[in-house]
């Protein structure tokens, strides 16, 4: 019985840890067209929000925009990056390099054209959010978007970047 519970234990963690890591799933950059692994888009030693949306999804864009009103006085405070990945088709990537240009985004955004990332991270719905601290571990998920929402990711931010 103790073997059965520490396999069962054992095989909980190995699921946790494994969530927590970066999958090296490929996204592409949607200005330069070219492909990246997930993991390898984030800054060693820096904190990353990273915001999934869709050019459909009337919050995501909502949550985008409101953290992009206050990013910059976030990081004249607090040290941070940011960037966002579409789960759009394929079809949509000139969709969803007109939209951010017309916001003027000046932060780095890619497209996850076949799901795969969304797949890799196994979430099912957009908005979501995820935060990844300065060793590149996922430490904090979020599905959805109310309004003022970004005031709590920005408060997790500051711990993350305090540590």
């Amino acid at each position: 019985m103790k073997r059965i519970i520490a396999l069962s234990l054992s095989i909980i963690f190995s699921t946790i840890i494994a969530q927590a890591q970066l999958p090296t799933t490929q996204i592409k950059d949607v200005n330069s067209s070219k492909k990246v692994a997930f993991n390898q888009c984030f800054e060693p030693g820096k904190v990353t929000v990273v915001s999934f949306w869709a050019t459909w999804c009337v919050p995501c864009k909502k949550e985008i925009k409101n953290i992009r009103e206050k990013l910059a006085d976030w990081k004249k405070e607090t040290d941070f990056n940011y960037m966002t990945v579409s789960i759009d088709e394929s079809r949509a990537e000139g969709l969803v390099r007109s939209y951010a240009k017309s916001q003027g985004w000046d932060f780095p955004y890619f497209i996850d054209a076949n799901s795969d990332l969304k797949r890799s991270l196994n979430f099912d719905n957009v908005p979501f959010l995820i935060i990844i601290d300065k060793k590149g571990n996922i430490v904090f998920r979020h599905t959805g978007y109310e309004e003022g929402g970004e005031n709590e990711v920005y408060g997790k931010v500051k711990e993350l970047v305090a540590q």
